[in-house]
Parts: structure tokens; C-alpha cells; sequence
């Protein structure tokens, strides 16, 4: 692979999708895909993103031992929230999660029909740039899940993500101070926000703590995010 390649990258808020892409990576650094990476570590199969609490809620009655999973603090019917920090300590070894979040998982529903959906947030950051590189898109749209496309923590992962994808010797420093000095990042720190660990900002930003990408597709009328290995670096190949 040559050091330099060339991709479209286009970075837009879920409003702002106008036409399906072909390619999409939606970012949901704080928390909605930090949470889910973290859901595969603990053992999870797999994530259903849900369209709404209620569809949570139902999916959880008619399948009880899976887990249903939200923002905010908890709630009778679900399991779990929206926390990394929270989440670590749980064992979810072969369960199936439930996922409504605020943003990512909206955004994820939003592109349901394009060829290709990665999740992500700086946890697994290189393993998706990977994906991209092998899959030789030529056309890559981000989807900024935060603040109608303006939280600078996803926007700064997206770029991050889009710039490893085609400069492999890419720093991730000033990508990572940006999201750390969010507005999201505030709010967590500062309590702002329910259901939130102390450790949830740090965790966040931890750069490449899973080595697998995260793909979503639907199965049936469910959009279903699985963990996805990352191509190894002789498998890629430039644009």
C-alpha cells in the first residue's frame, strides 16, 4: 500500500443526508459506538439498533434474554446504559444487545440501505480506516451523529478516520485533544448528563482499544451491527 491514497470524503449531520451513500461511517464517539465496542469485548454476538424505546422495549419482550440498552439513567425493561464505564463490568457472552441511543444509533438507521455501514468512535478507529483501505472506496460519507453534525468529538474522530484511511502515518494527537476539550466531553465529565461513569471520557478517546471494525446491515427488518476483523496490512490495497 502506498503511504498516500485518495478518497471523497464527505462529512455531513444525519439532516443532512439527502441521498443514500454508498459508503458510510457513522461516528458516535460519546458514547453510542465507544458502548457498542465495548458490548463485542465483554461477548456480546451481536447489536440491534433500534428505531425507538418502545421497539427496545418490545424486542426485549419477545427475546428475554437479550439485553436492552439506552441513554440516560436506568429504566424498568433495560439492562444496561449508555456507558462504557458502566458496561465493562458486565458479561454479556453470547446475548444479544438492544441499542437506542440519542445519535448513533439514528444516525446508523439513517444510512440502512447503503452498501456498506461502519460504526465507529476512536476505539477502533484504525481497524475501520483499515476496512476502507481494502475496500478501495473511492466515496466515503461520515455521518456526524453529535449535535445535528456540529460535535466536534465526532467530527474530529470522522476526520481522524477519513485522513488514517489514505495517510497511514496519520498523529492522532491533535484529533484526540479536540474531542477531549468537547462539548460532550464537558458535560460527561461535569455530570450534566445521567447514566455516566467518571471513566466514560477516557474511555471514549482510548485510541484503538479494539482491534476489530463494526458493521451494520440489516438482517430481515432489523439493522444489526456485528464486530468485523480488520484486514491485515498486506490484505490492503491502494485506491
Amino acid at each position: 500500500m502506498r503511504d498516500h491514497v485518495r478518497m471523497d470524503a464527505r462529512f455531513l449531520g444525519i439532516t443532512e443526508l439527502v441521498e443514500t451513500p454508498s459508503v458510510a461511517v457513522v461516528v458516535d464517539v460519546m458514547r453510542a459506538f465507544t458502548v457498542a465496542a465495548w458490548a463485542f469485548a465483554q461477548g456480546a454476538e451481536k447489536i440491534v439498533l433500534a428505531e425507538s424505546l418502545d421497539e427496545a422495549l418490545a424486542l426485549k419482550a419477545r427475546h428475554p434474554d437479550w439485553v436492552a440498552l439506552k441513554d440516560g439513567p436506568p429504566a424498568p425493561g433495560f439492562g444496561a446504559v449508555n456507558s462504557p464505564g458502566l458496561l465493562r463490568s458486565v458479561d454479556l457472552g453470547g446475548r444479544t444487545v438492544v441499542q437506542k441511543t440519542t445519535a448513533g444509533t439514528v444516525g446508523a438507521l439513517a444510512v440502512k440501505e447503503a452498501s456498506l455501514v461502519l460504526c465507529a468512535g476512536f476505539v477502533v478507529a484504525e481497524a475501520t480506516a483499515r476496512v476502507l483501505r481494502t475496500r478501495q472506496s473511492d466515496r466515503v460519507t461520515f455521518v456526524v451523529t453529535g449535535e445535528d453534525g456540529q460535535a466536534d468529538e465526532d467530527l474530529a474522530c470522522a476526520q481522524y478516520i477519513a485522513r488514517r484511511a489514505t495517510e497511514a502515518g496519520t498523529p492522532a494527537a491533535e484529533y484526540l485533544r479536540r474531542a477531549a476539550e468537547s462539548r460532550a466531553a464537558a458535560e460527561l465529565t461535569e455530570g450534566v448528563r445521567q447514566g455516566v461513569h467518571p471513566d466514560d471520557v477516557a474511555l471514549c478517546l482510548e485510541l484503538d482499544r479494539f482491534p476489530f471494525a463494526m458493521v451494520a446491515a440489516l438482517e430481515g427488518p432489523l439493522m444489526v451491527l456485528r464486530q468485523c476483523a480488520a484486514p491485515s496490512p498486506a490484505d490492503e490495497t491502494s485506491f
